[in-house]
């Protein structure tokens, strides 16, 4: 799916409207999609008692559009949460209501209305739309929050949850808490972003009848990760491949007490299809992987209290300058000024793509103008408190502007930025961000970002771009933790598992 922001949404329909789809026809599919997404609660549920919420603009014509089809369905009520009907299109689809439709207005039925909310087994929000800017009102945030309250209720928003806006997710008082929301034509920028995606519940995006040449030319802002891997899907390897053509990745991971980061990433490396994965590991966990990983090979390296130590940045850039074809560096090496001088050469003085990823990230920080200066390309795979430190900022600031902090790092430094979190965020050197859909909360353990940072780091080593291996990486990923969750339940899963199920992207090459 594509991500597009509200003015280039209205952009869309002003054009369908010119080329033979009237906004009439756009409310009215608009309408009609509501309503046959309520029947299937009514009909398996066999909740009746419909309460709409209507606006007075063309989100609340589509909720009257969805009266009117589903009065023969149940005992409908369409509460006027902010007045009469102000558009033409909403004023004309208001007339078309049945009788038999229970309409309140709130401020002339004021505990009618309330009480029609408090007795619903299905609400829908259907206030306000795209264009909303402020903070609801009191009269209608009133409403909402005897919505909210109504915890039997089904609560299904029409477009997106009223009191949210729409090209930043903000908040800026109450809004309509949603189980279930429906997208006409394309995501928005509040269904996939902080913090208004916990408020959209399940996202479900409907064609209203745009023809898909005219969605073909819009200008969006995100694509989701599917759909780039559906335009752009994994090339299956010819019959003779063989490791060496497979990609070597060189893998600079783990500490003393972290050797588990590294296990986790190298095997994910491999199950991800790298050819060869040279682990570059301290001494002292170097008999605890070979006995665990028995596909690696690994180069021992001198230690400083656990740690790699700073000296071995020579031998390191001597692998590099060999047979290696991408480098991972960061996942559980731990921090010490050795370190950082050593991550420092390695960003500086690479030959080959580098994924850095955790304490490699926190190595940088304190110089992240050497990524201006490095002469590879490079992915980051921040967490939001890595990506804070990166930005001199606070976690509550970029957790608030996940895209923008993101897109805006890797402009200005010339990288792709992995930020993790639920829908992870990539966004590459020029511009483009993709948003991914797959996985859930039983990811939140730690060792999944090791297993992500081994995952795309693979996927470098084997030729892709910067690009491709940061989507094919986080989608695969999600997707994996998708099919953990299902066999485990996410309370149970474990990284471990994710790697497992990595047998999926046997389908895909």
């Amino acid at each position: 799916m594509l991500v597009v922001e509200s003015r280039e949404m209205k952009r869309i329909e002003q054009e369908a409207a010119e080329n033979s789809v009237s906004m009439a026809k756009l409310m009215e599919q608009a309408g009609t999609k509501v309503a046959s997404y309520v029947l299937s609660f009514i009909n398996k549920e066999r909740r009746r008692k419909i309460c709409i919420l209507c606006g007075a603009g063309n989100n609340g014509g589509d909720g009257f559009v969805a009266a009117r089809l589903l009065a023969a369905m149940g005992n409908v009520t369409v509460v006027l949460a902010d007045g009469k009907p102000r558009t033409e299109l909403a004023l004309a689809s208001f007339k078309l209501i049945p009788q038999k439709v229970f309409v309140f207005s709130a401020d002339e039925k004021h505990d009618e209305c309330i009480e029609a909310i408090k007795s619903a087994d299905i609400i829908i929000d259907a206030i306000y739309g795209i264009g909303f800017r402020d903070a609801l009102n009191f009269e209608v945030a009133e409403l909402v929050d005897y919505a909210n309250n109504n915890k039997s209720a089904v609560r299904i928003a029409v477009d997106l949850p009223s009191g949210i806006i729409c090209d930043t997710g903000e908040i800026r008082s109450v809004c309509f808490h949603a189980d279930h929301t429906i997208a006409f034509t394309a995501l928005k920028p509040l269904h996939v972003l902080y913090p208004s995606m916990d408020y959209c519940g399940e996202v479900t995006a409907v064609n209203v009848g745009i023809p898909q040449d005219i969605l073909n030319r819009c200008a969006y802002t995100m694509m989701t990760t599917d759909e780039f891997i559906a335009r752009h899907p994994l090339i299956p390897r010819r019959k003779s491949a063989h490791k060496g053509i497979n990609g070597t990745l060189l893998s600079v991971c783990g500490s003393y007490g972290m050797a588990g980061a590294a296990m986790l990433a190298d095997r994910a490396a491999l199950r991800s299809g790298a050819g060869l994965v040279k682990a570059a590991v301290p001494e002292s966990i170097y008999p605890i992987m070979a006995g665990k990983i028995e596909e690696a090979v690994f180069l021992p390296l001198k230690e400083e209290e656990g740690k790699i130590a700073g000296s071995e940045a020579d031998r390191l850039l001597d692998e590099i300058m060999g047979s290696c074809t991408a480098v991972l560096i960061g996942c559980g090496i731990g921090k010490s000024s050795g370190l950082t001088e050593m991550v420092t050469r390695l960003v500086e003085s690479s030959i080959k793509p580098l994924v850095i990823d955790a304490d490699g990230i926190n190595a940088i920080c304190g110089n992240i103008n050497i990524l201006k200066g490095a002469s590879v390309p490079i992915i980051l795979t921040p967490h939001p408190g890595e990506m804070a430190r990166l930005t001199g900022t606070t976690v509550q600031a970029v957790q608030t502007d996940r895209y923008n902090t993101a897109r805006s790092f890797a402009m200005e430094y010339g990288v792709t930025v992995v930020l993790k979190g639920a829908n992870t965020i990539i966004a590459c050197s020029d511009g483009s961000v993709y948003v991914n859909l797959t996985g859930n909360n039983g990811m939140a353990k730690g060792g999944s970002g090791d297993v992500l940072a081994g995952m795309i780091a693979s996927f470098l080593a084997q030729g892709l771009s910067c690009e491709k291996a940061a989507a094919y990486g986080v989608y695969y990923h999600g997707l994996a933790g998708d099919l953990c969750a299902k066999k485990y339940s996410a309370r149970t899963m474990l990284p471990s598992d994710i790697i497992n199920e990595l047998k999926l992207l046997n389908s895909q090459s």
